[in-house]
């Protein structure tokens, strides 16, 4: 079995002029909801092994506020190509990870993240909202008798659906 953890960026601000969208950093709302989503984890033992992570500024400060919750630091890779990555784009990068580790989280962007999430969910159970998946929100997703290179749509089974404001 493996298990995805997928983590959309916390909020983000078009405060400054002259940034473009990949350097836009979280504002104050994604400061206090970041740390919230990471204590979160830290309460129900969401621990992953690996955490792919976008390059993106908003995607790396929500990475590092998580990680002031989390017990161990696992292996960090930042990643230029999830950037706006679309879900098969995701897909294909977990899918990559051939018998690696156990749990992985993905932070990154919508749409991909959502249409991933709503892509992998088996039928029944727990569900993700098709309408919206909010900034720093959570989805878990376990893939019985399945390796990284066999998940696929509608394979994984939800966990959970964690958004920012149900933490409050």
């Amino acid at each position: 079995m493996v298990r995805l953890y997928i983590v959309r960026h916390a909020k983000s601000s078009w405060k400054t002029d002259g940034l473009d969208d990949f350097h836009r950093p979280i504002n104050a709302r994604g400061r206090k909801a970041a740390p919230a989503m990471g204590h979160y984890m830290q309460q129900h033992g969401i621990q992953p092994d690996l955490i792919l992570c976008s390059a993106a500024i908003r995607a790396r400060e929500t990475l590092e506020l998580i990680l002031t919750s989390l017990d161990d630091e696992p292996t960090i890779e930042i990643e230029e190509d999830l950037y706006l990555a679309s879900a098969e784009t995701l897909l294909e990068r977990l899918r990559r990870l051939g018998d690696g580790p156990d749990s992985v989280m993905l932070i990154g962007h919508n749409p991909g993240l959502h249409d991933l999430a709503l892509s992998m969910a088996a039928p029944g159970g727990e569900r993700v909202p098709a309408e919206k998946y909010p900034t720093a929100a959570l989805t878990e997703l376990n893939f019985e008798n399945q390796g990284w290179p066999d998940v696929g749509p509608r394979t994984g089974d939800v966990v959970r659906f964690v958004p920012p404001r149900s933490l409050a």
